[in-house]
């Protein structure tokens, strides 16, 4: 198992593809036995196939926006069957939409109920098998935390929350031997330096994670050494837990760091394909927006006095200013006694119409103007007020560098975390806007905007 996001994407896509043959397989079982008995030959039904390939893909969809990939069956039952029940009335809509618009692909009444009983039986059979399957010890690595501080702690607690398929954490190792059996997370301490060695050993370890805030003296250079001659992968803590968590951890990170990291390579190439894929997407979405500008502009005149769109100042791309222009969502005063401050979960500056656009995300619609003019892009972090940078910059280390790249109307952290509005919820946040800007490219782009899409149907993150 490759310690990388390929590996990682190979595995997920190999679940995705095995449940879409599952499902594929319902349709065709339910068309043989809805003809078997009527000597009628099920395989000559007019494009099973394509309709069989049809309701597969769309129950997937279902189940991705309604985080059925997110839940895992074994842990949250009645929440996954829950919403497993409302994936399936969703797909059922989106059939019939299919079928209206292309009554070609209807399949017949009777299969699509015998295809539903199948279902279940397949796909809660398939997951609680994967999941037996993941937890078997020899498709696990075996892994080693050097350290047991700040660092240390975050890793093996990550594991044993979200990542318990892919790794087995044994145990910990310190410098100070009068530690040993303390717990750390769960998993104790279980040697020091001088042990290493013997331990990945006898431990059949097959990765050994360093997970030390500073390591200027202290590292066991030549038990590592050994350790990987002898076919042990070794990991720096702070790449590691960049891959699993998605974010990079900034606490005690050195500039050094950043220069011999890889990433961070924002190619030329690179650069022109995402302005071009900005045009593109907010000149379509402008034109499917006017119906929506014409109904909104009206409803925010009549709820509130004031102007409908509103504008504020904004730090962009190399620590330029830009007016952001968004539907006005709150009071013409918001602000008049309280001066900058940021949004609060119900706030009571919004107006009702107001409210309605925040939870919507509609309210973000004319944003779609600043990327049309290069003030921002599509995706990236989100715009921050001048009042706020100067603060956040001064506090936070490493904040100036979200400035490198044009900020956007959706983001890695906006769908990664929910909406901030303190000084720690703004380090989070950095802490994945630095994940993306190292890993800039179109493809994490277009995954941002799917998973966006998801956001905003459920109406998550939203003030």
């Amino acid at each position: 198992m490759l310690f990388s996001n390929q590996g990682k994407t190979i595995r997920r896509l190999s679940f995705f593809f095995v449940e879409n043959l599952l499902i594929f397989l319902c349709v065709l079982i339910a068309v043989a036995g809805r003809f078997f008995f009527q000597g009628i030959d099920p395989f000559a039904y007019n494009l099973l196939y394509y309709k069989a390939f049809i309701i597969a893909a769309i129950f997937q969809v279902s189940f991705y926006y309604n985080d059925l990939y997110a839940i895992r069956l074994v842990n949250q039952p009645r929440e996954w069957s829950i919403k497993f029940i409302q994936s399936l009335a969703t797909a059922a809509i989106l059939l019939a939409v299919v079928y209206y618009l292309f009554p070609s692909m209807i399949i017949g009444r009777g299969i699509f109920l015998i295809t539903l009983a199948l279902l279940p039986l397949a796909v809660i059979g398939w997951r609680l098998s994967y999941d037996r399957l993941s937890r078997m010890g020899p498709l696990r690595d075996r892994v080693l935390i050097i350290g047991s501080g700040q660092l240390a702690r975050k890793i093996g607690s990550e594991i044993l929350k979200n990542h318990r398929a892919s790794y087995d954490v044994i145990g910990f190792i310190d410098e100070d031997p009068n530690k040993v059996g303390e717990s750390v997370v769960n998993p104790k301490i279980i040697g020091d330096y001088a042990a290493l060695s013997g331990i990945v050993s006898r431990r059949n370890i097959n990765r050994v994670i360093v997970a030390l805030p500073d390591r200027r003296g202290k590292l066991p250079v030549d038990s590592l050494l050994q350790c990987k001659f002898q076919g042990t992968m070794i990991h720096d803590g702070v790449n590691f837990y960049e891959r699993l968590v998605g974010k990079i951890i900034v606490e005690n990170l050195k500039p050094s760091w950043f220069i011999f990291s890889s990433g961070f390579n924002q190619f030329r190439l690179t650069r022109i394909t995402k302005r071009l894929l900005d045009v593109v997407i907010a000149s379509l979405a402008l034109l499917m927006s006017v119906p929506l500008f014409l109904v909104i502009a009206p409803l925010i005149r009549w709820n509130s006095h004031g102007p409908v769109f509103f504008r504020q100042e904004r730090v962009g791309e190399d620590g330029r200013v830009f007016t952001l222009i968004k539907f006005r969502s709150m009071r013409v005063d918001a602000e008049a006694e309280t001066g900058p401050v940021w949004a609060q979960h119900q706030d009571d500056r919004t107006t009702a119409v107001g409210r309605f656009l925040r939870k919507s995300r509609m309210d973000e619609l004319p944003q779609l103007i600043n990327v049309l003019k290069g003030d921002m892009s599509f995706v990236g972090p989100r715009p921050e007020r001048p009042f706020f940078v100067e603060q956040l910059h001064k506090e936070i280390p490493y904040y100036s560098l979200r400035h490198e790249v044009k900020p956007g109307i959706t983001g890695w952290a906006q769908i990664k975390y929910s909406y901030g509005a303190t000084k720690e919820d703004a380090l989070e946040k950095l802490q994945y806007d630095l994940f993306y800007i190292k890993h800039l490219s179109l493809w994490l782009d277009l995954a941002i905007i799917f998973e966006t899409i998801k956001v905003v149907l459920l109406g998550r993150g939203s003030r």
